[in-house]
């Protein structure tokens, strides 16, 4: 127990030994003793802290200061009353040269004093040189040279090297480096200050540049940028972000390796205001005949240049009383050539009219690593990140890109009818150019808007192959589909998203559209030849749409109203046309018992219209469920008319059509064949008794070649046996064919079990048929109603009245528009 006690004691003293040793304590003095002459200034200053800490001070002949001052030819020992004294204190070195006096200390720049006398603070070494406007001076960085940063940013080692110009009396900042860049060298006259900043950690014992003397350059700075590889290069123009001086010349001069190219990108920049004089940027290119070229700082800058080349930047005599600000931030990107950049393509968009082409890059998630850069160049020179080509002339374009499945291209074109009696003579074909698809590049959208004569025109939309329609139930599998929309100003209708391959033959819309054909996959090169639309001006009708469709006999048609996510518009009307062939028989079924609408004002109705027989049904979409799976033996319209929605209740539909062929029952051949051995025995029967009463009233005649005044010479006439005809009587009429035990398999569910169809009275329409769809119904209560329509309105009742809030109308010369609002107060029924 002792033991253990006197074990504790031990180590706690050992503790507070250990805690004594590490009291603060004074730091070590110091002593900096600087040459006579030699131009050398130490000021010791307080710095900036971070936190709020205890003071500290200099110590100098027993003396407590906060700044500390050592001249050429003085000798000064200081220490400081803290043991950190970085964290208080900065310490400058400042050199004054005057070149202008005396000769100028060309070569490598020294540290003087050497860092090793000095205290452990943040160190600044300054040089400030003076020379005649004249003369030019150079500093040049040994490697890793140089690199341009921007304000509020800083360098990783914290070794920054800030250069400044001058400008007679004037301080210009060329720019603030770190290391590990391109900048080799920077030229400048009348002088140079250049400011090395170190921390007080770093052990670095040598200033990393020289000083040579150059001949006048004739502007304010030249700055040199070496590649050695592929890489980036952000620089700035002179006081970034400040204004450039004013009526100013700056070159940067660029050395690439050969193998190279190189592009400019200007990634910020503003303009002045200027009296005299533009502000531009100038190119110095290997190679070209127009030497210096010549661009303002909105142009699209050059790109994929090979060899060495220079820029400059020239400012103006700006206005004195609203100068404004010339200053320039730009991008250069060094990279291999690829196998596309050599390879000039020749888009021919010469016989195009209301056309443009973009291309640019796909949206992509940006790397913190190099990514070579992806440009796409016009004439091989004028390169950048997005180029638009417009119609009416043939351009010559490259890319200077790794990948060229970084980008992309978009297109857009207007075919517009502005004489309603002229457009409707030749339809046009939405086709994209040959030249389009013949870039390397993935074509992503092409967008035709579709622009006809408001009430006057519509339009017709034929597939070169029958569409499908992109639905939940059935996806296109396709590399493209089109993208039918509204063009309509303020309208949110789009029709549906549609591929090759299904049973839509034509879509009719009322007016203005676009239709965009949009690629999924890259494969849509082979697929090209299945592309194709024809577009066509149609005389003027008022449904928003008219799908034609023909089923395919080996597989359902899906097809859903417009706007299906967010519910058709208030007051439309669409229809499909179904066409149904004569050995086949279509099985309609919805895939929900209800829509879902519910109205505000107004009612909205789906008619089902056989095309043939003319009978209609009439459902309430507010009210009803939808019919159960029915059979149609000929084709037929579905039309759905809405009314003013409830927000969030919106009206949408989907169903699908079925063929199947067309089987005989079994009941109805014998029905026929009874029928037709009664009618033969019937008219044998009568043949023979007719023969038998000729032949009675013979014997009783006078003997032939004798005269006989009382007997009818004329031909005896056949007794009418059937006073009705064929029209008048029901001879025609067969049993009824119960669809169910015909065409029951097509009710079959997952499980197995029978779908019983909708049944209705019959209910005959006299109105046109065939290319025109059915009328909505007059609403004059909630009940549902069934109206006769006529090739002519009704006496009273207008063709087509402008204050109706929706009319339905047929396509056709003949006016049969039923007022689907009446806005009248309903009438009792009448007996």
């Amino acid at each position: 127990m002792g033991g253990q006690r006197r074990g504790v004691a031990l180590a706690l003293l050992g503790v507070l030994l250990l805690g004594a040793g590490r009291l603060p304590r004074r730091a070590e003095a110091s002593e900096i003793a600087l040459p006579q002459g030699s131009g050398i200034t130490v000021f010791i200053k307080p710095g900036t802290p971070a936190l709020p800490v205890k003071p500290c001070y200099i110590i100098n002949s027993k003396r407590h200061k906060t700044t500390l001052t050592i001249k050429s030819g003085e000798k000064e020992i200081f220490s400081f009353s803290c043991q950190d004294p970085e964290n208080h204190f900065v310490i400058d070195i400042q050199k004054n040269i005057d070149c202008m006096a005396g000769p100028c200390p060309f070569g490598e720049v020294q540290l003087q004093p050497s860092t090793s006398t000095l205290p452990t603070l943040n160190r600044t070494f300054i040089w400030d040189v003076r020379a005649h406007k004249s003369i030019g001076l150079e500093l040049q960085f040994a490697l890793p040279r140089l690199r341009q940063i921007g304000p509020g940013e800083s360098c990783p080692d914290g070794v920054t090297h800030s250069i400044s110009g001058r400008i007679d009396a004037t301080a210009v900042k060329i720019g603030t480096f770190c290391s590990n860049g391109t900048v080799s060298r920077i030229k400048m006259q009348e002088g140079v200050k250049m400011a090395l900043h170190l921390p007080w950690f770093h052990n670095r014992n040598i200033s990393g540049f020289s000083i040579a003397n150059r001949s006048s350059i004739k502007r304010l700075c030249i700055i040199e940028s070496v590649f050695e590889g592929e890489g980036s290069a952000t620089l700035m123009s002179a006081n970034y972000p400040d204004g450039f001086p004013e009526d100013e010349l700056m070159t940067w001069q660029f050395v690439i390796p050969a193998h190279l190219r190189a592009s400019v990108s200007f990634l910020r920049f503003n303009v002045s205001n200027c009296e005299k004089k533009e502000e531009r940027v100038e190119y110095y290119i290997p190679g070209s005949t127009t030497n210096p070229e010549v661009f303002r700082l909105q142009d699209k800058q050059p790109g994929n240049m090979a060899g060495n080349f220079n820029l400059s930047l020239q400012g103006c005599d700006q206005d004195a009383q609203n100068p404004g600000i010339l200053r320039l931030q730009f991008q250069v990107l060094v990279q291999h050539p690829q196998n596309e950049s050599n390879k000039i393509y020749l888009v021919d968009l010469s016989n195009e009219q209301a056309m443009s082409l973009t291309i640019e890059p796909r949206p992509i998630k940006l790397s913190r690593k190099f990514v070579p850069g992806c440009f796409v160049c016009l004439e091989s020179r004028t390169c950048s990140t997005n180029l638009t080509l417009t119609a009416g002339s043939k351009h010559k374009i490259s890319f200077l890109c790794d990948n060229l499945t970084r980008l992309w291209m978009n297109a857009e074109k207007t075919i517009s009818c502005l004489d309603h009696r002229n457009c409707r003579r030749r339809p046009h074909s939405l086709q994209v150019p040959v030249d389009i698809l013949q870039l390397p590049v993935q074509l992503h959208d092409f967008s035709w808007k579709l622009l006809v004569p408001k009430d006057k025109l519509s339009l017709a939309l034929v597939p070169s192959q029958k569409l499908q329609q992109h639905t939940q139930e059935k996806f296109c599998n396709t590399s493209f589909s089109y993208l039918v929309a509204s063009a309509v100003p303020g309208q949110d209708l789009y029709f549906g998203s549609f591929c090759p391959g299904g049973s839509i033959e034509q879509i009719q819309v009322k007016q203005n559209i676009s239709v965009t054909l949009r690629t999924f996959a890259p494969n849509f090169q082979q697929e090209v030849s299945r592309q194709g639309l024809t577009v066509s001006f149609i005389p003027y009708f008022k449904e928003e749409g008219v799908f034609t469709v023909t089923p395919d006999t080996k597989s359902k048609v899906y097809l859903r109203s417009p706007n299906w996510d967010r519910g058709l518009p208030s007051l439309t009307s669409v229809s499909w046309n179904i066409s149904v062939p004569s050995n086949q028989v279509a099985c309609l079924t919805f895939l929900k018992e209800r829509t879902g609408v519910v109205c505000q004002t107004g009612r909205a109705f789906m008619i089902i219209q056989e095309q043939r027989s003319k009978a209609e049904e009439i459902f309430s979409l507010e009210d009803e469920v939808l019919p159960k799976p029915s059979f149609h033996h000929h084709s037929f319209w579905v039309n759905i008319s809405n009314c003013s929605p409830v927000s969030g209740k919106q009206l949408d539909l989907f169903f699908w059509v079925l063929l199947t062929p067309r089987t005989v029952d079994l009941t109805v051949v014998i029905i026929a064949v009874v029928g037709g051995g009664a009618l033969l025995l019937f008219a044998l029967g009568f043949i023979i008794c007719f023969v038998k009463k000729k032949k009675k009233k013979k014997t009783k005649g006078p003997p032939v070649g004798i005269y006989n005044g009382n007997v009818n010479t004329q031909l005896p006439m056949q007794s009418k046996k059937f006073p009705k005809g064929r029209k008048d009587s029901e001879s025609h009429v067969y049993a009824v064919i119960d669809d169910t035990m015909v065409y029951g398999h097509l009710l079959q569910d997952s499980n197995g079990s029978f779908l019983q169809p909708e049944v209705d009275t019959y209910r005959p329409f006299q109105g046109p048929t065939g290319d025109c769809p059915p009328s909505p119904p007059a609403i004059c209560s909630r009940a549902p109603t069934v109206k006769l329509a006529t090739d002519e309105p009704p006496l009273g009742i207008p063709a087509e009245s402008e204050s109706e809030p929706y009319t339905f109308s047929h396509p056709n010369n003949r006016d049969t528009d039923i007022p689907l609002l009446d806005t009248h107060e309903p009438e009792e029924p009448t007996e």
